[in-house]
């Protein structure tokens, strides 16, 4: 889906209500766009680790305006799942990263930072769509 909107008209058939009860848990899961504007963004939250962080920040349930309790980790799956067609691990995602040279750069404690160059990050090796 492209919009949050659109996610959230998805909840309502789902549950009830109207859109704004569900608005600002969609909004969550996309707010990564703001520093990645393409599919990857999804990297940040659309895993099982991003729904239960979900939970915690916006509590096991909520009432939609139909006075209708809604599990907000159902909420979170519904998203993933429009999105991705499965609920993937983070690991799921970690694993497509491919390791750079800068990643790997250590310090050692016992030197002081200011004796260090400073670490060259090479551009992005594809172009970036809006």
């Amino acid at each position: 889906m492209a919009h949050c909107y659109y996610h959230a008209l998805s909840s309502v058939r789902k549950w009830g209500g109207t859109p704004d009860d569900y608005l600002a848990l969609h909004q969550w899961f996309d707010q990564s766009k703001a520093i990645f504007a393409d599919p990857r963004h999804r990297a940040l939250r659309h895993h099982a680790e991003g729904i239960f962080m979900l939970e915690t920040l916006f509590g096991a349930t909520i009432t939609n305006s139909d006075g209708k309790h809604v599990p907000v980790r159902l909420i979170g799956e519904q998203h993933v799942l429009e999105d991705l067609g499965f609920i993937p691990s983070f690991a799921d995602w970690g694993r497509l990263i491919a390791p750079q040279a800068w990643m790997l750069k250590g310090h050692r404690l016992d030197q002081p930072l200011d004796d260090t160059p400073p670490v060259e990050v090479p551009p992005a090796p594809f172009p970036i769509a809006a």
